[in-house]
């Protein structure tokens, strides 16, 4: 395919594909590459349109537009922001999703659509639009962009935002770190940075001040969790 000026992606058992052949010459090298194998399954779908994970391309007289693409079955539920989980996880579900949609939407109008679209499901999910404006602002300000995303700058933004390289996880060092889990409700929002400054008040001067604590939440073990816990037991 590649040497036929091609482009070739897989993820898993999804394959991405765009060559310049004729439908029957693709249709008979899917059909090629099922034969490999009994587990082998392919199945096509080709034409001008197509999805490949949550990426939407389109091919319109050679010029392409992506979107974010969403199977039937979706339904715009998030963790709720009335949970009993940190709040920094509640916060990062519109950055991460906004910055998805920039990634992802080709034009200011369908990043547009896109943006509202979420607006909607995070305000379902008792998300406060206070919160979802300043993360939506945060976004901006994190790739050093001073000024709203508008037809005329959009996309330059994006590219901006597309070349950034992506931060990778640092490694935990298990030698020379300690992990400290704790159950999280509304009385322990405070116990983290509780837990550090005691922390360097008491080992500051120690040989254990050599050690990371790391800390971690659990969730609560109320009536639903129980409820799913013995329903899987029973099952």
């Amino acid at each position: 395919i590649r040497n036929s000026g091609g482009l070739y992606f897989r993820y898993i058992d999804d394959i991405f594909i765009t060559i310049n052949w004729p439908v029957r010459h693709l249709l008979k090298e899917v059909d090629r590459w099922n034969k490999f194998d009994e587990n082998i399954n392919l199945s096509a779908n080709i034409g001008s349109t197509v999805n490949f994970l949550d990426l939407n391309m389109e091919n319109q007289d050679g010029q392409l537009f992506t979107t974010v693409y969403q199977k039937p079955s979706y339904e715009p539920y998030y963790l709720p922001f009335n949970s009993i989980h940190p709040l920094h996880m509640k916060k990062n579900i519109p950055f991460a999703m906004l910055i998805r949609a920039i990634r992802y939407c080709s034009t200011f109008q369908l990043f547009l659509n896109e943006r509202e679209k979420l607006r909607m499901a995070l305000l379902l999910n008792k998300y406060p639009n206070k919160i979802i404006d300043k993360q939506f602002n945060n976004v901006l300000s994190k790739f050093e962009i001073n000024e709203p995303l508008t037809s005329m700058n959009y996309n330059k933004s994006r590219q901006k935002i597309i070349d950034s390289p992506i931060k990778e996880k640092l490694l935990a060092n298990y030698e020379k770190s300690i992990f400290v889990h704790f159950t999280y409700c509304s009385s322990m929002k405070t116990f983290p940075i509780k837990f550090h400054i005691l922390w360097e008040k008491y080992f500051d001067k120690s040989p254990i001040n050599e050690v990371t604590p790391i800390l971690g939440t659990r969730n609560v073990d109320n009536l639903q969790r129980r409820l799913i816990y013995t329903r899987s037991m029973t099952s």
